[in-house]
């Protein structure tokens, strides 16, 4: 059964607190700092006790060497499904959540994660997007930051960061493009950008239907391919990609890591995670811009 309109955020909130008490979610408890880089403040979390997670990794990817496929959303844990949001996706909190309130949206039926995002992708996103203020990303496959391989996206609530804009790399947006597909000056990284309608999340079907079509626009620019007229299309390379209300930015990615600090695409939006202060300090010395033009394309 699929949620009603206006119940999500109370839908997450009461999963969240239910997930908790039996030990189902397991949060990650971190720290946090600022890198000033150019003209951005980037948001910076230093995670800790990410040993429990870690060792699920390593117990999944022994057993799929094994021969044993292993998918964490088919079907996914009782206690951390909120519950239906269309036909085709279920909303899910992440197990091992950095960030409170974190939502994953998940394809009902199993569909690759380095798939090209679908109409029914965007229509459950923007049905999430029509209910709290947020951001949604994607990672496109594992150089992008994925780590699994059933199709999700991702949501978190804003603000990202506890003060300064909602959405660090606000700031840069000041000169992108008021029309059409371009760039952000600033970003020293393949990238295209389009801002989006007001009030496109009053309506979530339209908006799917607008962004979808952006979307392909999105890939074209930074010279990627778009849908198969034979069906499902796997993406011509590994990508991020950021929507909220207001915007849409999308990043092709050549890897996952710049030297062992892993970048999803929320890096892209200025918020970065990062495991101990030795990370701190590499990349204060290299700057938070310079290592993710290493990780585009």
């Amino acid at each position: 059964m699929n949620l009603q309109k206006g119940t999500l955020w109370h839908a997450i909130q009461r999963t969240s607190d239910h997930a908790l008490s039996l030990g189902a979610q397991l949060p990650i408890k971190t720290e946090y700092t600022f890198i000033e880089d150019g003209g951005m403040r980037f948001f910076v979390r230093i995670l800790a006790g990410l040993e429990i997670k870690d060792a699920a990794r390593r117990q999944q990817a022994e057993k799929t060497a094994a021969g044993n496929t292993i998918d964490p959303f088919l079907p996914p844990e009782p206690d951390l499904v909120v519950g239906g949001i269309s036909d085709t996706h279920s909303a899910v909190l992440n197990k091992y959540n950095v960030v409170e309130n974190h939502l994953l949206i998940i394809t009902r039926k199993f569909e690759k994660q380095d798939m090209l995002l679908t109409l029914a992708d965007f229509e459950a996103l923007w049905l999430c997007m029509a209910e709290y203020e947020g951001l949604v990303f994607y990672n496109g496959g594992r150089e992008a930051g994925a780590s699994q391989d059933h199709k999700h996206l991702q949501m978190v609530p804003l603000p990202l960061a506890p003060e300064g804009p909602a959405i660090p790399i606000e700031p840069l947006l000041a000169n992108a493009p008021r029309q059409g597909i371009g760039t952000i000056p600033g970003l020293p990284f393949q990238h295209a950008f389009v801002r989006l309608g007001p009030d496109l999340a009053t309506a979530p079907r339209e908006a799917a239907i607008k962004t979808f079509d952006l979307y392909g626009s999105l890939l074209q620019r930074v010279h990627m391919s778009t849908w198969s007229a034979h069906g499902p299309t796997r993406q011509s390379c590994p990508y991020c990609l950021i929507i909220t209300r207001e915007w849409m930015l999308l990043v092709p990615r050549s890897r996952e890591h710049f030297e062992d600090i892993s970048f999803n695409s929320l890096a892209f939006a200025g918020s970065l995670f990062i495991r101990d202060h030795h990370q701190l300090d590499r990349l204060k010395a290299v700057g938070p811009l310079q290592a993710l033009r290493i990780v585009a394309r």
